[in-house]
């Protein structure tokens, strides 16, 4: 982690100064920032600028992430508090109730795939007519002959 001289104290923080803060990349700094989930100013010196609550926005994202919520999702959460501001513990609270049923969901599917790998391990293909994991329940003969997208999700 970075070390903050008193002098920077209050005041915006380079991207730099982000990155080893927020124990992320100078690179995912600038990708969260292309995806519009932070922000900055440029100074005279067309330098970026961070406001000190731009941490708070990217430990929220990272806790995000690693719970498996989507960028875009993310994104739609940040979007929606006022003004843009850096979320509070009750704005969080209010973000992962957002998530949970979807995540809950997500669970439920690794749930039942994982469940279903035992049948597969004879099958060596993936590709017999009643596959679990490829082809529960002969889904695909109704749409006719030819490869099929089965789990877009």
């Amino acid at each position: 982690m970075g070390r903050v001289s008193p002098e920077t104290l209050g005041k915006e923080l380079t991207v730099g100064e982000v990155a080893a803060r927020s124990g992320v990349p100078v690179s995912t700094i600038h990708f969260y920032e292309a995806k519009g989930l932070i922000t900055s100013w440029r100074n005279r010196g067309n330098q970026r600028r961070y406001p000190r609550e731009v941490l708070r926005r990217v430990a929220v994202i990272k806790v995000a992430q690693r719970a498996g919520v989507p960028l875009a999702r993310i994104k739609e959460a940040l979007s929606a508090l006022p003004n843009g501001r850096t979320p509070t513990a009750e704005d969080w609270a209010e973000l992962s109730a957002r998530w949970r049923e979807e995540l809950d969901a997500r669970i439920r599917r690794l749930t039942r795939l994982r469940d279903d790998l035992d049948g597969c391990i004879g099958c060596g293909c993936l590709s017999t007519r009643h596959c679990p994991l490829r082809n529960p329940g002969d889904e695909l003969a109704e749409e006719g002959p030819g490869p099929r997208l089965l789990d877009p999700a």
